[in-house]
């Protein structure tokens, strides 16, 4: 009994101590959130939902208080009144705003984790209006921030997202950078399960993805699935950890490729064209009279056959 005790704490201690990188601040439109959810319509009311747990498993805790803030498109900054809701049976937040102007808007947000040592700056971009590519990539000042190099939308799966990491408004140099994709509970549980199952000596290899900055700051990482990631950046003072992130929402591949029952369909119907030639050919061949006759039907069947394999390997191939 003794034993399991200790056991129990030991590993207690690894949860408490390990989960503060695993952590982020969501910013996310809902909890089953698609890349597209960024974008927004003129005149309409934008409603982002913040939460705080691991992106990738969808393990969610309690979100602390949170400041939000909005930059507009013309730079204008004005706070916003977060109201605690309930998901999942957990706090979290709400933030509402009307879309007024074309352009990007920038959700800032502030979260102060004490018990993890941990103050959290994440920001979201949301996107209004045709070609209307202003303020992406604006500062907003936050004191460790993601500047994105790459427009952080109208991206594809397989992009390379690259960004400066500054600190206090200056390079923040070697620094560690976390990159993470969010997962809804139902596409975590077997994910998860899998990795561990495959990856036993260091699951969390898989979830959360490390690169640094350069000595100036500089970083670049390739975002090679469609969904909704979370690219962090760490610096540390007076014992405290400072992570600036922002929030990247990456479509699926464009244009999407020839589904499989387009390729079906058009299989389905040369076999049916095929098998009507033969039908014809049969009518025609015994007509005919005699051995040779009958040995030219099987040639002319075994050559109709073999149309219809070669038709088969070409729209396989496709």
């Amino acid at each position: 009994m003794r034993k399991a005790i200790v056991v129990s704490l030991v590993l207690a201690f690894f949860v408490v101590c390990g989960v503060a990188s695993a952590h982020f601040t969501m910013v996310l439109p809902k909890l089953d959130a698609k890349a597209e959810d960024y974008l927004a319509e003129l005149g309409e009311t934008k409603t982002l939902y913040i939460l705080w747990g691991h992106p990738f498993e969808h393990i969610l805790f309690d979100c602390p208080d949170v400041e939000v803030t909005l930059k507009d498109p013309k730079g204008n900054v004005r706070t916003l009144t977060p109201e605690e809701v309930t998901l999942e049976g957990l706090k979290a937040w709400k933030v509402s705003f009307k879309v007024e102007e074309p352009g990007d808007y920038i959700v800032a947000v502030k979260l102060v984790e004490e018990e993890h040592g941990l103050i959290d700056y994440t920001k979201a971009i949301i996107h209004c209006g045709e070609e209307a590519w202003e303020g992406w990539d604006a500062v907003v000042g936050q004191e460790v921030e993601v500047i994105p190099y790459t427009r952080p939308y109208g991206i594809e799966e397989g992009f390379v997202f690259s960004g400066k990491a500054i600190f206090k408004g200056e390079p923040l140099a070697n620094a560690i950078v976390e990159v993470e994709k969010y997962n809804t509970k139902d596409e975590a549980e077997p994910i998860v399960k899998l990795a561990e199952e495959k990856f036993k000596q260091d699951p969390p290899m898989m979830f959360t993805r490390v690169v640094k900055t350069n000595d100036y700051g500089y970083f670049a990482y390739t975002l090679d699935e469609p969904g909704i990631w979370f690219v962090g950046v760490y610096a540390e003072e007076g014992g405290m950890e400072k992570r600036g992130v922002i929030i990247v929402p990456v479509l699926e591949k464009f244009p999407p490729e020839a589904k499989a029952t387009a390729d079906l369909s058009e299989l389905e119907s040369k076999i049916d064209e095929l098998s009507g030639k033969i039908d014809t050919l049969e009518s025609k061949i015994s007509a005919l009279k005699g051995a040779s006759d009958q040995s030219m039907s099987y040639g002319a069947i075994g050559l109709a056959v073999i149309a219809i394999i070669l038709a088969i390997v070409a729209i396989a191939r496709k």
